[in-house]
Parts: structure tokens; sequence; C-alpha cells
């Protein structure tokens, strides 16, 4: 496949070739309490090591929380985040040359985490703190907008919209332009449904439906659906990590709506369900 200018994002500290299709973000969450893996990989050297197979499986981006986001999840202080994320970004950075996007809204996480090697912000709250804007502008990384209806300590509670998909576009379309008043360029940044967070089953499956409405505004998508509890009630599987066939589904979806990024735990799996995808659609 011919790769074209527009196939790849280049930024002063990282480089994405999406002439392939869609790309994976791995997901090592250095927390005691997240949702799937809480607390397996608390010990920086456990984080680097399955940092490092992920990249190995060929997880593209290498996404690091040191903050739970699950529903009723506490706020963690940016000091004891920064303490948790920073060594294993280190670690990464000395070892592969993967950009590494850090997970956080808050400003001084991000500031440490680039300055540890990070090169993407990942704002669950689609850079609601005007310093994170201006960190993303003057650093030249791109940027995930999210969209969330309350926060997470909340936003499961009683999630209600008139149109999901209507509402949840018309938002990340505000912040996207928002974004581009701090001077941040529209090919950097990324648009998130935020499936899960602040929605119902049901506004879940809706957003999955209609995915394209997302894709052709022309900002890469990102989703991530991964081992969310809606494929649990749809499958049966109690379980988050017994959830994969469930999320291989969602990413197949994702891949074929024109999706650039799927945010996952398992790696290798996700993989070949976009090799098959890639396949079919090259045929």
């Amino acid at each position: 496949m011919k790769t074209t200018s527009d196939d790849v994002l280049q930024w002063p500290s990282g480089r994405l070739d999406f002439s392939a299709g869609c790309l994976v973000m791995g997901v090592l969450n250095v927390t005691p309490d997240s949702f799937s893996d809480g607390g397996q990989f608390l010990d920086v050297s456990q984080a680097v090591a399955h940092g490092l197979e992920m990249a190995s499986q060929g997880a593209a981006i290498i996404d690091i929380g040191g903050e739970s986001t699950r529903p009723g999840a506490a706020v963690i202080p940016a000091g004891e985040q920064i303490r948790r994320v920073v060594p294993v970004i280190e670690g990464l950075t000395d070892q592969i040359d993967v950009p590494i996007s850090i997970d956080t809204c808050h400003v001084e996480v991000a500031r440490a985490a680039l300055d540890a090697g990070a090169s993407i912000l990942n704002d669950i709250t689609a850079l609601v703190d005007d310093g994170m804007a201006e960190l993303a502008a003057t650093a030249q990384v791109p940027v995930v907008l999210m969209h969330m209806q309350g926060t997470p300590a909340t936003m499961q509670t009683d999630p209600t919209y008139d149109d999901v998909v209507g509402q949840v576009l018309h938002f990340l379309l505000a912040r996207a332009r928002r974004a581009e008043s701090f001077g941040i360029p529209s090919e950097r940044i990324w648009i998130d449904p935020g499936i899960g967070f602040g929605k119902t089953f049901e506004h879940n499956l809706l957003l999955l439906k209609h995915l394209e409405q997302f894709v052709s505004t022309n900002y890469r998508v990102l989703v991530g659906t991964s081992r969310k509890r809606f494929i649990g009630t749809i499958t049966g599987r109690a379980e988050p990590a017994d959830r994969v066939f469930g999320t291989a589904a969602t990413v197949a979806m994702c891949a074929l709506a024109g999706v650039s990024v799927v945010r996952v735990h398992d790696v290798a799996a996700m993989q070949d369900v976009l090799r098959v995808v890639r396949a079919v659609q090259k045929c």
C-alpha cells in the first residue's frame, strides 16, 4: 500500500503511520484499582516488562495511567500519579521508540510525563483545564479529547441524553475547535466518544453503530471498548479478562468504520483481528 502524507502523523517527539489502517494503543495501568488490570503492574519492573511485551506484539502506542477512571473511582493526587507513572515512562523510552501516551487530566502529571519521554496527551476531560491545552500546544504533541458525562465518581449514576450520538459529536467538535484555538493543529487532535463514560448499555451500542459520523469529521478517532461492562452484559462474561472475544467484535467494527486507534488490553489478539480486517479491505 502506498503511503501518503495524510497517512503519517509526525510531531517533534514522535511519528505514527496510519497507512495500513487502524492502530493499536496498549493499555498500561499502574494503579491498584483499575477495573480490569488494577494492581497487576504496580511494580515498575513488571510494568515496564508489560509495556515492552505490548510493543513486541505490535502496539503502536503505549497508554500509561496512574489514576483509575472506572465508575466510582476516587481522585488520586497529582504527586502520587507522578510517582507511579514517571519511572515506567522512563524505563520504556530508554528501550523502545513506540510513542508513550499519558492518560491524565492533571497538568502537573502531564508535564512530568512529557519531561520523562511521553509524547501524547490522553485527557478524559477533553482539555477542560486551559493549562492542559496550553501545554499540548507548547509541547507540540497530539491530544486525545474524550467525551464523559459527569466525572468518574458520578458518571454512571443516571446518564441521560436526548440524542446520544448527536450530543456526543457536538461536544467533541466544540472541544476540538477549542483545542485549535490554543494553537493545536487539527491533525494532532483525536476525538474519543467515551464508551462507558457516562453512558448506558444502549448509549454504548448506539455510539458504536454510528462511528462513521465521528470518522466523517476528518479528525482522527480513538475508541476504547476493551473488556468493558457492556460487553459482559451482552456475552454473560462477568470477569473483564474473559471479554476478549466480545472486545474483538467491537475492534473489527471500529476498524471497518475507519477508526484510527483502538485502545485495548489484549494487544496480540486485537492485532490478529486488525490483520483480518485489513486483508478483507485490501482484496
